[in-house]
């Protein structure tokens, strides 16, 4: 046993004393879960201050697109690149590195004295978002019982949705605490605090076991094993399954489209699909789509927004595992194309604008039962151990690059025409459930290393 290897036994013995099997096992997952927080929080809290920022800055629709976008643009470049040092470092280490970027980036934008300083600390704090939304979910996935894994990997669409209502109730509360040109400061940069609890927090859990042993670290994953609660002989087992496991797919392989064809293809439509019903437009748009609509109070009504999506995020966890994830998509399209559809009309005029509220909570109802619940658990789920934390990255990278994209594009659309974006991703929707209903495989209650056989 090496230096580090004793330590980090010696660590695991301590903690496991203070805390003991499932308390570890909990805490590990609520810490992990604790980067969907920051991911919400920090990508919806840019929806306060487009206001500030385009008079701030003397923003055009364009630059505007181009400064919502920056973040996105982050975290494609973070999805893209966390897959390797994931798989090389561990999903918990490398989770450290992505917490100081959190920290950094929010004081940054809060106290950026310019345009491109204010959209290079917002380029950081997308590559902590992009590099979490694939190590979080994949650490989860790796430690979680697989009859649960649906609901504790949902803890972290859980906590992005908390996030979201967080940016949407502290925009709310500052704007009515703080005056004058720096309030957008502190909505900002109010974002660093839970990045340093978060960081603070990491050093608390083990790696994965599964990660341990795919490494050759058998003891460690033994004793990581034993924090989490599992008993000796049920540890033995489950250390013998993933050998076997590893014996079909070893360690070092590279993620080749050969022979990880068909989950990279899963992997690339859920991602696309998630972001072509529109989902983060909306949200980072909010105030405007509302304002536009002819709405009172867009502050006040975000807050009910965030609030549907956390009740509807709670929803689509309770039944994950109990309905499966292919049943979810199925539905949730059905009910997205009817909403979008509505809010399309609203905007085009065809219907009254007290019709908008409803169609966007009804959106977004179906939206976090089905696609927000779902989308972390598939992609961290459908690849073997050797390559799953980036064939997890290809999945996210892919969802950040359509998020990019759409939010880049949508105040041009918007511009344009108030009702095509809405009419666009209904289209998209109708396509989705098609795609879903003729390839798509259920994976509720499949163990993770059955699953390669169940996907190919």
């Amino acid at each position: 046993m090496t230096g580090q290897q004793g330590r980090d036994a010696y660590s695991g013995s301590n903690i496991s004393q203070r805390i003991g099997g499932r308390g570890t096992l909990a805490a590990a997952i609520g810490t992990a879960a604790l980067a969907g927080l920051l991911f919400g929080f920090d990508t919806a809290v840019i929806a306060g201050v487009t206001g500030d920022l385009t008079s701030l800055f003397s923003l055009t629709p364009e630059t505007l697109g181009i400064t919502v976008s920056a973040a996105l643009w982050g975290t494609l470049v973070g999805a893209l690149f966390a897959g390797k040092p994931g798989d090389s470092f561990g999903s918990r280490d490398s989770l450290r590195m992505l917490a100081a970027f959190y920290f950094i980036a929010g004081l940054g934008c809060a106290l950026a004295p310019s345009w491109p300083l204010f959209l290079l600390f917002r380029f950081l704090c997308g590559l902590a978002i992009g590099g979490s939304s694939v190590l979080a979910p994949v650490y989860i996935t790796e430690i979680a019982p697989p009859r649960h894994r649906g609901f504790l990997v949902g803890l972290f669409q859980l906590m992005i949705v908390t996030g979201i209502l967080v940016a949407y109730l502290s925009n709310a509360t500052i704007a009515g605490l703080v005056g004058g040109d720096i309030a957008w400061r502190w909505k900002l940069g109010i974002t660093a605090a839970p990045a340093l609890l978060f960081f603070i927090l990491l050093f608390a859990i083990p790696n994965s076991p599964r990660w341990l042993i795919a490494k050759g670290r058998r003891a460690e994953a033994s004793i990581a094993l034993a924090r989490i609660g599992t008993p000796p002989g049920a540890a033995e087992a489950e250390l013998r399954r993933v050998e076997q496991a590893l014996e079909r797919d070893p360690p070092g392989e590279k993620l080749s489209w050969r022979r990880h064809r068909r989950p990279m293809t899963l992997a690339i439509l859920v991602a696309m699909f998630n972001q072509l019903a529109g989902i983060n437009a909306v949200l980072y748009y909010l105030n405007d789509i509302f304002a536009r609509a002819g709405s009172l109070s867009p502050d006040r009504q975000a807050v009910l927004i965030g609030i549907a999506n956390l009740v509807f995020t709670l929803v689509g966890m309770a039944l994950i595992d109990r309905i499966g994830r292919k049943t979810l998509l199925l539905a949730g399209a059905a009910g997205m194309t009817l909403c979008l559809a509505a809010a399309a009309g609203v905007l085009y005029g065809a219907l009254g604008n007290g019709l908008m509220l409803p169609a966007l909570i009804g959106f977004i109802a179906f939206f976090a039962t089905s696609q927000g619940a779902v989308i972390w658990v598939y992609i961290s789920e459908i690849f073997p151990t050797p390559v799953r934390a980036r064939g997890s990255a290809l999945g996210a990278s892919t969802h950040w690059l359509m998020n990019a994209l759409i939010a880049g594009i949508f105040p041009i659309l918007v511009a344009w025409s108030p009702g095509a974006p809405f009419a666009i991703f209904a289209a998209a929707m109708v396509v989705q459930f098609i795609v879903v209903a003729a390839i798509f495989p259920e994976t509720r209650g499949v163990d993770l290393d059955e699953m390669a056989q169940r996907i190919e």
